[in-house]
């Protein structure tokens, strides 16, 4: 039997052939990976900018219905946590890929481009002008929004009674008061005269809730402190 000659020219265009579908592969991948880069830098330039109102045309039958919140929904959990619901731009943490990749599947789904972000988080994540959980939100029009996305860690569990107080007047004048009570039955028997009466006691319970409250209303207006109410959507430090 006698073997058949090698055609070179044949192997030559071959190689040639293999060659270019790798390159059409890699140039494949790398166009993917350059227009995945734009969306990402995209999607960061949205959240840094300064948001307007806004409504996204999402398709609400691809919506998860467990993720879309009223404003009122979302302000009263802002008022009981003492948290702001503020544009994005003005958050000053680091948003995680986690959540760039979020927006990219959202948008990829309803084949549109998010804009408007709003974040849910304490006071101390966001670069507030002068006068431990975010939750991202894009805006779905008719004052809803739809959660993007949840990351780090969840809020103290006695953070809704720590800032019960700042909810309004009349708990802070409650908890005053309370801590005038503990503090007059405090005083030593006998300290102010030997022999102790109701009066004295009112008496002293007046004059440690003045002191109590001078205490707080001066640290209230020393550190422009405000009523949760007044501040869960305020781009202010000092509203």
């Amino acid at each position: 039997m006698i073997a058949k000659g090698t055609n070179i020219e044949h192997k030559l265009h071959k190689i040639k052939e293999k060659q270019k579908k790798e390159h059409d592969i890699l140039a494949e991948v790398q166009a993917i990976l350059q227009q995945n880069a734009l969306t990402e830098e995209r999607i960061s330039s949205e959240l840094s900018s300064t948001n307007k109102d806004v409504s996204n045309a999402l398709v609400f039958d691809l919506l998860d219905t467990d993720k879309i919140f009223h404003i009122d929904q979302i302000k009263e959990i802002c008022i009981d946590y003492r948290l702001r619901f503020l544009d994005s731009s003005y958050f000053k943490g680091k948003i995680p890929k986690s959540a760039i990749s979020k927006i990219k599947e959202l948008e990829t789904l309803h084949e549109t481009e998010i804009k408007g972000y709003k974040i849910m988080a304490p006071s101390k994540l966001f670069k507030l002008e002068d006068k431990d959980d975010p939750l991202l939100f894009a805006p779905i029009g008719n004052d809803y929004f739809y959660l993007v996305h949840k990351w780090g860690n969840d809020l103290h569990p006695l953070r809704k009674m720590l800032v019960w107080p700042f909810k309004n007047i009349v708990n802070l004048t409650f908890l005053v008061l309370l801590i005038s009570f503990v503090v007059t039955l405090l005083v030593p028997d006998g300290l102010f005269s030997k022999n102790n009466t109701t009066a004295e006691f009112w008496i002293i319970f007046f004059f440690m809730f003045k002191c109590v409250a001078s205490v707080v209303i001066f640290y209230g207006f020393a550190l422009g402190k405000n009523f949760n109410p007044a501040i869960w959507n305020s781009k202010y430090y000092n509203a």
